[in-house]
């Protein structure tokens, strides 16, 4: 009977190496490029403790790693990639990468992914749990599908300079992959997201960046319950549409909190804005602190976000018009709304418009609506940010006149922004939802597509 099992077991290896699959041990004294290379598919190979040095090459569709307490090290040895991955189904977990090389020209990271198969995508990729310190990206990957990186912690040089850092995590040409719970800091920016879809970025933590979350020409993404501090600005989306950017976090931003740059049909909802502030030493004349920086960006949905604390609350300028903008908070904002076009807009939804700290008006019925409109702007505000050198006068006896003048005669008032229903307290924002980890990664290793996933995320 034991005869049999064994020719079946040999008969069985021909047609499916992960029957063959081996549980492989090895110390910093062996070979492991020549363990990799001589690997099977379906193989385990664990790494003792001890540092593994040099620029290795995974080409089966294997797992690495090494115990939980990350302490097998691979040591690029300042130059290249420390590891390569040149095949699907790769699993990487549990270790620490530290010293791979710092030209950004040759995309030098600690994992770097970046070849097809069959010119496809490289499916099913696992990177989690891994720490990696070095000057380069952190974790590349480029043309991959239902990717899963989590849990890992990517750490930067700040004896560099910032353009000479590269990503903590790159996403390019990447679909229906998870981008979960990872940590990210002094790199240039946390993760950049560049020409994907149908991705998920959530819960992650980034702090000391440029940018938090960066995104250039992707659509159908999620980005969500992530939070971001001590940044240039906390979220920089750029070239993209149809984006769900909901339940995020950033404080102490210098430029922005959330950059949209010819962001189109996307919803930013119950995210939290706070301290925009530009560094005295940085302050020059036009560079002020925005919570939101709506540039060139149109037909979006902006509710139930809280601005708190910031130089100037959103500033919407260059063609941002078909904007839907209801049930947020302003508060504390020396400057609420900057708001540069001809055009009208109103921010009110269904009888329902934001919260403004700065309003005045009354509310007789109790309805908790206020009874005047609220208009942030007038046509000194205009004048001012035309002519800046105006703000020395503002207090003058001719500006009051002025403004008492266009409050008295309505029609000489430029057209910008009114909220013709006020909101007399700031709303309670709900928490969003977010699922278990499991259920997300049952779904992106399911034969469905992401859109699911995307679509439950939604709710």
């Amino acid at each position: 009977m034991n005869k049999l099992l064994a020719i079946t077991l040999a008969f069985s290896c021909l047609f499916s190496q992960q029957l063959c699959a081996q549980q492989i041990q090895l110390s910093p004294s062996d070979d492991l490029q020549q363990a990799l290379d001589s690997s099977q598919n379906g193989d385990v190979i664990t790494l003792s403790p001890g540092s593994y040095l040099g620029n290795f090459v995974i080409s089966k569709q294997i797992t690495l790693r090494s115990g939980q307490d990350k302490s097998a090290i691979i040591d690029a040895q300042g130059k290249g990639h420390a590891l390569q991955l040149k095949n699907a189904h790769i699993t990487i977990e549990n270790l620490t990468i530290t010293n791979w090389g710092d030209d950004l020209t040759e995309q030098n990271s600690g994992i770097y992914s970046h070849d097809k198969i069959d010119n496809n995508k490289v499916p099913g990729l696992i990177i989690r749990n891994n720490h990696l310190i070095g000057d380069g990206f952190g974790i590349w990957v480029n043309h991959v599908d239902k990717a899963k990186i989590i849990n890992n912690r990517v750490k930067g040089n700040l004896t560099l300079r910032s353009a000479d850092r590269g990503n903590g995590i790159q996403v390019a040409n990447v679909t229906n992959s998870h981008v979960f719970k990872n940590e990210i800091s002094e790199t240039r920016d946390g993760v950049y997201v560049i020409s994907s879809q149908n991705n998920i970025i959530e819960q992650n933590t980034m702090h000391h960046l440029r940018y938090g979350v960066h995104y250039m020409y992707s659509y159908d993404n999620t980005v969500k319950n992530n939070v971001a501090y001590n940044t240039r600005a906390g979220y920089a989306l750029m070239s993209s549409r149809r984006l769900t950017i909901t339940g995020n976090k950033t404080t102490d931003s210098e430029d922005y909190g959330f950059l949209l740059n010819f962001i189109t049909q996307s919803t930013f909802s119950h995210n939290h804005i706070k301290n925009v502030w530009t560094k005295p030493e940085n302050k020059v004349l036009g560079r002020d602190g925005k919570g939101l920086f709506v540039y060139n960006s149109g037909y979006n949905t902006i509710k139930h976000n809280i601005i708190d604390t910031a130089e100037i609350g959103i500033h919407l300028t260059a063609g941002s018009e078909k904007v839907k903008i209801f049930g947020n908070s302003f508060i504390n904002n020396p400057t609420q709304v900057k708001y540069v076009s001809n055009k009208k807009q109103e921010w009110s939804q269904d009888n329902k418009g934001n919260y403004w700290s700065n309003y005045l008006g009354w509310d007789m019925d109790n309805n908790g609506i206020g009874d005047t409109i609220f208009e942030p702007n007038d046509g000194i505000d205009k004048l001012v940010w035309q002519y800046p050198e105006m703000k020395m006068i503002m207090d003058s006896p001719a500006i009051l006149i002025l403004r008492w003048v266009q409050r008295q005669f309505p029609v000489l008032k430029p057209p910008g922004v009114k909220d013709s229903f006020p909101l007399m307290s700031a709303p309670q924002l709900s928490a969003v939802k977010t699922p278990k980890i499991d259920q997300v990664a049952k779904q992106l290793n399911s034969a469905q597509s992401l859109d699911n996933a995307n679509a439950s995320l939604k709710e």
